[in-house]
């Protein structure tokens, strides 16, 4: 089993890196960019990998209270992982994302996976930023 975990400070309030970071339909504005995630009957969905053209059947559960996210592989049993927001006071907080390879021939290599996960919680941050600095609508 491979196991892979980073963090990363957002300067926002958790429940909005939060939302953010759970929107399914904005998913593919900060997941690795060869990760498509298809919603169907949740929470079932469809991620689909460029690098392998495969779809794998999974799964992602919300957990609003606890600011956590799970997701997994639904029949293979391949990875999950999760997503986790908390509070770090003054209006940021952290957000910690770790990844679990339980088949190590379908693990992708070290370097890789931590280079993914830096990417992509710099893409969130960019989100969340660029949400933060969008104007409010009429209230």
């Amino acid at each position: 089993m491979s196991e892979f975990e980073r963090s990363r400070a957002m300067p926002a309030l958790p429940e909005v890196v939060y939302d953010q970071a759970c929107d399914l339909r904005r998913l593919e504005a900060w997941l690795p960019r060869d990760l498509h995630v298809r919603q169907e009957d949740p929470p079932a969905v469809t991620v689909h990998e460029d690098r392998t053209g495969e779809d794998a059947a999974a799964m992602v559960r919300f957990q609003q209270d606890r600011l956590r996210m799970e997701w997994g592989t639904r029949e293979t049993g391949r990875y999950a992982g999760w997503l986790e927001v908390t509070g770090t006071g003054s209006g940021a907080s952290t957000v910690t994302v770790h990844l679990s390879f339980f088949d190590p021939s379908h693990a992708p290599s070290d370097g890789s996976v931590e280079d993914a996960l830096e990417k992509s919680l710099d893409r969130l941050a960019e989100q969340v930023r660029l949400r933060a600095d969008a104007p409010e609508g009429p209230g």
